[in-house]
């Protein structure tokens, strides 16, 4: 029943604390982590100080004692060299202490104005020796039994004496019963006639001078450990704070970005993680700025684009329907030409929508590539050759094996070559190559000049975007081609790119992942 009532609190405050610290802020809660991990610390080592001095302090307590009791040792031994026998201090409390603490006997003579023990032969003592035993603490609460007429509660109290026999001779006899006991031989004409006992000093029960010395300890400890604890918040505050300044400063530019701010940017400072973090928040800034240039430069030139060939049809039309233009044959050539250009563009943007959208068709089996390429270059030879360029193939013997879609391929073919044709100045040659490298299949397009400035050779995948913007639109598709190109080798999991060619004009360079099935 414990044990449940127990649990049920500790669950209660652990649930308390977190939905507190949930409505902390992060520097809050740091700093709270902070202290409670000082806290604990300190407190920790305060308290395996004190223990560790205790008993330390306990040790050498009874270390001296040990010695003292040594030197007490000796003086009974030439006493009892002097008797024979330990008859003399039997029932002699006052005789006993003076052999035992000479120095204590004398001034307690002198404060009760008694003359001096009446031991036959008393020890001297003077001067006093150093090492008289001092007293280690109080005796037990039940203190010894009085052995006589007289006795205190002194000496006889904290050591005993007893014979070579083990019979006690003086002192508390309970203390041959104790486990924790200092134990000193008492020797004369090399035999031993007895032993001296004592208790020995437990570590928590100092007192007089030893219980001050340990108090004094124990404050001084205590205000350590404060003035530690001090010092410890106050710096967990400032690391704290500094930690989290670079946080702070991407939480404003992440509100920046939400209320549409993109060119807010955020120096990198702090650990290299969150400098790595706010590159990364500028890096998505910049994309962010980009992409919505790039949209209102997208509406600008899909309206621009519409409104050529539709201005066109209407100046054809209005011109028929005027009477200035007769309405011949070639007039309604030249207006199904304007059409099929309009319905081309229509479709390109259809296609890029539908490839934005991820809603292109694809239907992907093991294709041969050198045969989708062949056949993509036999439709398009007549037209290169009108043209008034040669369209060279550069082939391997065996099939290279690829996934992708048969007719989505054909169409990235016919685009990568209409657009060669469209900016290839007669004569010229357009050479198309197929390689294997390592794990994927290459497909190279190479045509002669004129080429592309290097500077261009990036934002030709752009969409609506040409080299020339002042090239007649004849000659110049939409720029739409190449941009349905990237989507259709994106969507086989490839790359392309573009540099210049060594024939001296564009280079289109496409990698294709490599097919581990068996052509059929």
């Amino acid at each position: 029943m414990f044990r449940r009532r127990l649990r049920r609190v500790i669950v209660a405050a652990y649930s308390l604390f977190s939905s507190f610290s949930m409505r902390l802020r992060l520097w809050h809660r740091l700093f709270l982590a902070f202290a409670v991990l000082t806290v604990a610390i300190i407190a920790g080592f305060v308290v395996w100080q004190q223990r560790n001095f205790r008993e330390g302090f306990s040790t050498y307590l009874n270390e001296v004692a040990r010695q003292r009791l040594q030197s007490a040792g000796e003086r009974l031994a030439d006493a009892y060299a002097d008797h024979n026998s330990w008859d003399f201090l039997r029932n002699d409390v006052r005789a006993f202490e003076g052999y035992v603490d000479p120095f204590r006997m004398k001034h307690r003579l002198a404060a009760e104005n008694q003359p001096r023990a009446v031991s036959p032969e008393p020890p001297r003592v003077e001067p006093p020796p150093p090492d008289a035993v001092p007293p280690p603490g109080p005796p037990p609460p039940d203190g010894p039994p009085r052995e006589g007429p007289g006795m205190r509660m002194g000496v006889a109290s904290r050591v005993l004496l007893i014979d070579a026999a083990e019979q006690p001779v003086i002192g508390d006899p309970r203390i041959a019963d104790e486990t924790e006991i200092l134990r000193v031989a008492i020797e004369s004409d090399g035999k031993k006639v007895g032993h001296l006992l004592m208790r020995k000093i437990p570590a928590r029960t100092f007192g007089g001078p030893d219980l001050a010395f340990a108090m004094a300890q124990r404050h001084g400890a205590i205000i350590a450990g404060a003035v530690a604890l001090l010092v410890a918040l106050g710096f967990a505050f400032a690391i704290a704070r500094w930690l989290l300044a670079p946080v702070r400063a991407l939480t404003q530019g992440v509100h920046a970005l939400t209320a549409g701010d993109y060119k807010q940017r955020v120096a990198p400072a702090g650990s290299a993680e969150l400098g790595a973090l706010a590159r990364d928040f500028n890096r998505l800034a910049q994309t962010l700025e980009s992409h919505r240039e790039a949209r209102r430069r997208w509406g600008a030139d899909i309206a621009h684009e519409l409104r050529t060939p539709l201005s066109v049809l209407r100046g054809e039309i209005s011109a028929l329907q005027d009477g200035v233009r007769a309405p011949t044959p070639a007039a309604f050539d030249s207006l199904a030409v304007e059409g099929h250009r309009l319905s081309g563009l229509i479709e390109d943007l259809y296609q890029l929508a539908l490839a934005d959208a991820g809603a292109l068709e694809y239907r992907f089996e093991t294709l041969d590539l050198v045969e989708v390429v062949r056949d993509a270059a036999q439709l398009q030879k007549r037209a290169c050759a009108d043209a008034g360029l040669a369209l060279e193939l550069n082939l391997p013997g065996e099939g290279l094996a690829v996934r992708g879609d048969m007719r989505r391929l054909g169409q990235l073919l016919d685009n990568l070559i209409a657009n060669a044709r469209r900016y290839t100045d007669a004569p010229g040659r357009i050479r198309i190559e197929l390689t294997r490298v390592k794990e994927t299949v290459r497909l190279i397009l190479d045509d002669t000049p004129p080429g592309v400035p290097a500077e261009s050779l990036p934002m030709l995948f752009e969409r609506l975007y040409r080299v020339d913007n002042s090239r007649a639109r004849n000659s110049g598709g939409a720029g739409l081609g190449l941009a349905i190109c990237r989507a259709i080798v994106e969507a086989h999991s490839g790359t392309i790119s573009a540099e210049t060619s060594p024939l001296g004009g564009l280079r289109i360079l496409i990698d294709l992942p490599r097919s581990t099935e068996t052509l059929a």
